[in-house]
């Protein structure tokens, strides 16, 4: 069949609406008076951890330093109208907020847009600066060296399984697949044994966003010899079998209505639904997901589920073949930026040394179920204890892969969106796989492009 080349969403319409909402009262709160820190962030699909985080910093923020405030500006929206918001907030220094909740696959972009300030200064003075692992600098640094924010935790990624629906499935409990045809096949068994139940999801297409690209399709191509981007070339990699291969597995996912309907694939707000209505209502059988996503579950989160950690059960997602090491994720994380318009970016600073300091941090990662980027909060017993899921995820990071920290990554990653609705909707791997490797090759360039042998 021929396939027609599937266009992203109309982000210019989205631009024109939420550039009304930007200029109608958020961001810019210092602006207006030079005691005020601003901070935006999102609490989409009920992402409740930060804005209760912060909660406890802001009285920590004033009383330490009295004649300020610290002014939150919590948002509510989708994460890819969350992005179009705080880029057109940025904009203008009458709309900018000081502090910033951004992506770490953001920033690089945001730094040659001009909306970000760097922070090496600041965290030289630091002295829990030594506290943060190396090993996340990276995700927080630009080309030019510099650091542009302080990240707030990181994260993994695996499969989610109701251990009832897999275990009366015939499918052993505790469940440890070794191959990508071991997950079709628990979602086969599940989908013969209960036919009204969804028996596997993992985020595809554009509506989904960055959801769709990382945990959905990356962290199939990382059990493959094949990557987005060759660190040893520095090219960029189109027309590679992991490619095919892993839009192979998304076709299969569909054709078998292994996943959920199209309608609902495709929903702009299925990361909330899986969350917050399929697992906790026993609807969904396996969920191709992040290790965050129990905080939603917890007494302090949006849909608390007293249950959960008895009700499922988690594990690794494997390589294609179970060739080593096994199992596979993919890790990213969020941090607090500050805003190159902010008329305070020394006090901004101070806010988010408190908001990331021993006790803030271990209050955040425990209530957002994510993974310290603080060594003395990983070593921190209360950590472990504070979720039952945390040491299992945690320990994903010996094997973990992070995303192409290039200002084209987000342009690219939207080619992969696209190629995976394609093949969801009927194309084949190889048309879906053919359009990836034009589009990409005319956002990076021809020389910054190889095709795998």
């Amino acid at each position: 069949m021929t396939i027609s080349r599937l266009r992203l969403p109309a982000r210019a319409a989205a631009a024109a609406a939420v550039l009304a909402l930007a200029a109608a009262g958020c961001g810019g709160g210092s602006q207006e008076d030079d005691q005020t820190i601003t901070v935006v962030y999102n609490t989409y699909g009920g992402f409740m951890a930060l804005h209760n985080a912060l909660e406890d910093v802001k009285p920590a923020f004033e009383e330490a330093n009295p004649g300020w405030t610290l002014e939150l500006q919590p948002l509510e929206v989708a994460e890819g109208d969350y992005r179009t918001r705080i880029q057109l907030m940025q904009r203008s220094p009458s709309t900018a907020p000081d502090i910033v909740y951004e992506d770490t696959f953001w920033i690089q972009g945001d730094v040659d847009a001009g909306y970000l300030a760097p922070l090496d200064e600041y965290m030289a003075g630091w002295e829990d600066a030594e506290q943060f692992n190396e090993a996340v600098g990276p995700a927080v640094t630009a080309a030019d060296g510099q650091r542009y924010g302080v990240q707030l935790g990181t994260d993994t990624r695996g499969l989610f399984y109701n251990r009832e629906l897999l275990e009366s499935a015939g499918v052993e409990v505790p469940w440890e697949p070794e191959t990508w045809e071991d997950v079709l096949e628990a979602a086969r068994a599940v989908q013969r044994e209960h036919p009204d139940v969804i028996p596997f999801n993992m985020y595809s297409g554009t509506p989904a966003a960055e959801a769709s690209s990382m945990q959905g399709f990356q962290m199939l191509l990382a059990g493959t010899e094949d990557r987005l981007y060759d660190e040893a070339s520095g090219l960029w990699v189109t027309r590679s079998q992991g490619f095919n291969d892993s839009l192979e597995f998304v076709q299969t996912v569909w054709d078998e209505e292994l996943g959920p309907p199209i309608e609902d694939a495709l929903n702009p707000n299925i990361g909330s639904v899986v969350g917050q209505e399929w697992l906790p209502e026993g609807r969904l059988a396996i969920a191709l997901d992040g290790s965050w996503k129990s905080q939603t579950w917890l007494e302090t989160g949006g849909r608390p589920w007293p249950e959960w950690s008895e009700e499922l059960g988690w594990t690794a997602m494997p390589t294609q073949n179970g060739q080593e090491p096994g199992r596979v994720s993919m890790s990213g994380g969020w941090a607090l930026a500050i805003s190159a318009h902010s008329p305070n970016p020394e006090m901004a600073f101070e806010a988010i040394s408190i908001a990331t300091n021993r006790e803030n941090s271990l209050n955040y990662v425990s209530m957002a179920s994510e993974i310290p980027v603080r060594d003395d909060v990983r070593e921190d017993p209360a950590y472990v204890e504070a979720n039952p899921a945390n040491e299992f995820f945690s320990g994903l990071v010996d094997v973990t892969e992070f995303r192409p920290a290039f200002a084209e990554y987000p342009q690219v990653s939207d080619q992969v969106m696209v190629a995976m609705e394609s093949v969801m909707t009927g194309s084949t791997p190889e048309e879906a796989a053919q359009i990836y490797a034009e589009e990409v090759t005319g956002i990076v360039g021809p020389e910054m492009v190889t095709e795998a042998p």
